[in-house]
């Protein structure tokens, strides 16, 4: 087994043993079970309401331990002074780094699939108890398969996500990096509208920093599809492929400096 593996495992055993992915996961299925419960109060609205609620908590609870395990990834086993026994051993420390990200993408995958049966789970049921003459209202069928598309490209986000907070983590404070890693979050889902902010300002300096905000950071709302899932629009095959080869360059970029970073740093 490579040493890449080995790092990786470590990190998916330590993280499965922490009780930050159970609580937001259980945090999760909590929340797509209570949507349940307050769609019934929402005549006609009850499948959207799962659903949208669903796909949401699936994404932000994703993207909580991201942030908040990825940017203890490298910082922990520097505070913990472990990080000299590691680099001790047959590992290079971009050997290091590679496992720290795979390790944690498996757990969020693991996490994400859990979501994905719980959110199924929900749908299922409320399928099956309900008249057939009231479910051939709805937009699409309950457990519309179509919906995997988004959980799909939610997990290319977490990848980009967590690429994010490790880099951070290589050289900043864990509240620091946490608090770039979520400002990359929220830029990213709003810059179409940092591409289009001069038609709204009268600052030429503000639009062209929101320009150059645009053009350096991923653009996330490509790999948000979960209102078109919600209301059975088409989602192509295409744009799935350009979203995720987006967030992939972004994504190898982030561990190139990440590797880079942590090459030079110094830890006597």
């Amino acid at each position: 087994m490579t040493p890449v593996f080995v790092v990786a495992r470590g990190v998916f055993k330590e993280s499965v043993r922490d009780r930050i992915p159970y609580n937001l996961v259980f945090f999760a299925v909590l929340l797509m079970a209570s949507s349940f419960l307050l769609a019934q109060i929402t005549a006609g609205q009850d499948v959207k309401i799962i659903k949208d609620l669903g796909l949401a908590s699936a994404s932000l609870i994703g993207v909580l331990i991201a942030v908040f395990i990825g940017i203890s990834l490298v910082t922990r086993e520097v505070e913990r002074r472990s990080i000299y026994s590691l680099l001790s051993k047959p590992v290079t420390r971009s050997q290091f780094i590679l496992g720290k990200y795979v390790g944690l993408t498996l757990t969020l995958a693991a996490n994400l699939a859990v979501m994905a049966l719980a959110f199924y789970a929900v749908l299922a049921y409320l399928e099956w108890f309900t008249p057939a003459s009231v479910g051939a209202g709805w937009e699409a069928p309950a457990t519309d398969p179509r919906m995997l598309k988004a959980f799909a490209l939610i997990g290319v986000e977490l990848m980009l996500i967590t690429a994010v907070a490790l880099f951070f983590s290589t050289f900043s404070s864990p509240f620091l990096s946490a608090a770039l890693t979520l400002a990359v979050y929220v830029i990213g889902h709003f810059s179409s509208d940092l591409k289009n902010l001069h038609t709204i300002i009268d600052s030429p300096t503000l639009a062209l920093v929101a320009r150059g905000l645009y053009y350096a950071m991923p653009n996330l709302s490509v790999l948000d599809v979960k209102a078109a899932v919600v209301h059975a629009q088409a989602v192509s095959l295409q744009e799935m492929l350009i979203g995720a080869a987006s967030g992939g360059l972004y994504i190898g970029l982030l561990l190139l400096g990440s590797v880079i970073v942590f090459s030079r740093r110094d830890f006597k």
